[in-house]
């Protein structure tokens, strides 16, 4: 691993300590004073300010003591300055051991060059919800009922 892919692996990690400890200021001071923050449900945060705003009510309310858990998958360089960085992980509350399946998430990250280090300028955030491999009896319901609404709206035969 070269030492950008490290630093940036260690950037993002800083990221999950900053939420492990509730500290909404430290969390968005590691993203771009313009980032683009999507959330898990799509909701949109424009701007550091308003991740912090939004993450300093959320980690004194629902998501206090709550801990980021996972792993850095992936680090590719896009140019001298930017690169894109994918994790895999989940928000784990105390009384959790591990990571709770039916919260997984995928985090995509773009990261750009900020004077001798690295910022977050976009990220994104969307639940792991893969479709059951074809044949399997989750996919035979799940095309069942895809049919079924296109039957039912004038589509197919």
């Amino acid at each position: 691993m070269n030492d950008d892919a490290r630093d940036i692996r260690e950037h993002v990690l800083r990221t999950w300590e900053a939420w492990g400890r509730g500290d909404a200021r430290a969390y968005a001071a590691l993203f771009a004073p313009e980032v683009d923050y999507v959330a898990f449900d799509g909701s949109i945060a424009r701007g550091r300010e308003e991740v912090e705003r939004g993450h300093a009510a959320l980690f004194s309310t629902v998501l206090r003591a709550t801990a980021l858990r996972g792993e850095v998958e992936d680090v590719r360089l896009v140019g001298a300055d930017a690169a894109v960085a994918h994790a895999l992980g989940a928000v784990v509350w105390p009384w959790q051991q591990g990571l709770p399946p039916d919260r997984l998430s995928r985090q995509t990250y773009v990261l750009v060059r900020a004077g001798e280090g690295w910022t977050i300028a976009a990220f994104h955030n969307t639940r792991v919800r893969p479709v059951p491999p074809p044949g399997s009896p989750g996919f035979k319901v799940f095309a069942w009922f895809v049919r079924l609404r296109l039957r039912l709206h004038g589509v197919g035969g």
